[in-house]
C-alpha cells in the first residue's frame, strides 16, 4: 500500500483506476461480492493481492475485463459453447474457464494454462474495468477463509492498512461469488456454483453440464477458487443440520446440555422456532438468502459463542451455490 495507513473507503471511480495503472490493489463492487482487483499482466500487482489476503498461491485468480474486445489479451481461444455462455450472461455472474493468453502473470493462474475470465454487471465494477482499460485480477475483498465481502464496511473490516482502498458501491446484489464453469472440458464442468444456476446453463447449450463435486483434495492446484480451501467460516465451528424442527431442537439441546453457548442460522420463519442463545436468520426465498449469507456468517464473530448450527437447503437452482458455501464453512460437519 501507498502513502498514508488511512484507508480510503470512498474511492471514485478515476482515483481507483489511477491507483490500479500504479500497479496498487483497490477493493471495488461487483454484483456478486467485493473483489480486490490488481492488473492482472504485472506479477507484482497481483502479488500484493495474495499478500493482502493471506491467500494460498496455488488458489487462482478469476480475471475481470470491461467489454468483449479485451477478451483476445485475456484468452487464446474461445469455444463455441463459450460463446453462447457469454452472449447469454455476460455482463452477469457467470466466469468462464478457458485457455488463457501468455500476457497474464503467471501467479493469476497459479501455473495453470487456463484461466477463469468473467464481465460483471455492476455498474461500478464495469465503469472501473472501462476506465483501467486493462484486465484486473480480483478475487473477493477479504481475509483468506472469512466470509466474503458484501459490503465496503467487511472490506474494510478485513482489509484496513493492507490495501489502497475501496469503490463504496452499495451492498452487493446477489450476495454470492460467480458461477464458474470449464469450457476447457466436455461436457463442461461447473467447478463453482453460483448465481448463475445449472439449469440456466443448460437451458441456453442445449445440453447437460457436469457439476463438479465438493472435496477436501489438498494435493492438486484447483482450477477456480473456491474449490481446494476452506472458505467462508465464522470464528466458532459451524455445523449443518439435517433433519426436522425436533431433531434441530434436539442437536441444540444435546450442545446445551455440554454447557456451549450454541448460535443458530435458520430461514426468517423459523427464527422463533428454536431455543439458542443466538439466532440469526436470513430470509426466506433462496435469493435473500445468498444476499444476506455472508453478512450472517460474519455477525457470529461478535457473539461469544461455542458453537454455531445451520439449516440444510434443497440443492436446486440458487440452493445449490447455498448449500455449496455452507459445506465450505462448515468444514464439511454434516449432522444427520
Amino acid at each position: 500500500m501507498s502513502g498514508s495507513n488511512v484507508l480510503e473507503t470512498n474511492l471514485t471511480i478515476e482515483q481507483a483506476a489511477d491507483l490500479l495503472r500504479k500497479n496498487e490493489v483497490v477493493a471495488f463492487p461487483t454484483e456478486t461480492v467485493y473483489g480486490l482487483g490488481a492488473v492482472a499482466t504485472s506479477d507484482a500487482a497481483v502479488a500484493k493481492i495474495f499478500t493482502a489476503k493471506g491467500r494460498p498461491g496455488d488458489n487462482p485468480l478469476i480475471v475481470h475485463i470491461g467489454n468483449v474486445s479485451q477478451l483476445e489479451s485475456v484468452v487464446s481461444a474461445i469455444p463455441d459453447t463459450a460463446k453462447r455462455l457469454m452472449d447469454a450472461f455476460w455482463p452477469g455472474a457467470l466466469t468462464i474457464v478457458l485457455p488463457k493468453h501468455a500476457s497474464l502473470a503467471d501467479n493469476v493462474t497459479a501455473g495453470l494454462d487456463t484461466v477463469g475470465v468473467r464481465i460483471p454487471s455492476h455498474p461500478a465494477a464495469l465503469a472501473l474495468l472501462k476506465k483501467v482499460n486493462l484486465p484486473i485480477a480480483a478475487p473477493s475483498a477479504n481475509v483468506s477463509g472469512k466470509p466474503s465481502p458484501t459490503t465496503a464496511r467487511h472490506v474494510a473490516d478485513d482489509l484496513s492498512g493492507k490495501i489502497a482502498g475501496i469503490v463504496d458501491g452499495g451492498e452487493a446484489h446477489i450476495g454470492l461469488e460467480s458461477t464458474v464453469i470449464d469450457c476447457t472440458a466436455d461436457p463442461p464442468v461447473i467447478l463453482r456454483p453460483g448465481g448463475v444456476t445449472k439449469e440456466a446453463i443448460e437451458a441456453v447449450i442445449g445440453r447437460k453440464v457436469i457439476l463438479h463435486e465438493p472435496s477436501k483434495d489438498t494435493e492438486s492446484t484447483p482450477k477456480s477458487p473456491g474449490m481446494k480451501y476452506t472458505h467462508y467460516a465464522p470464528k466458532a465451528p459451524m455445523s449443518i443440520v439435517k433433519g426436522d424442527s425436533v431433531f434441530f431442537q434436539h442437536v441444540i439441546d444435546e450442545a446445551k446440555s455440554r454447557t456451549e453457548s450454541v448460535g443458530i442460522l435458520v430461514t426468517e420463519a423459523h427464527k422463533s422456532t428454536y431455543n439458542a442463545d443466538v439466532v440469526i436468520s436470513m430470509g426466506n426465498d433462496a435469493e435473500a438468502i445468498a444476499k444476506r449469507l455472508y453478512d450472517a456468517l460474519r455477525a457470529f464473530d461478535a457473539h461469544d459463542i461455542d458453537v454455531i448450527y445451520c439449516e440444510s437447503f434443497n440443492e436446486t437452482g440458487l440452493g445449490t451455490a447455498i448449500m455449496n458455501r455452507l459445506l465450505k464453512a462448515s468444514g464439511y460437519r454434516v449432522i444427520e
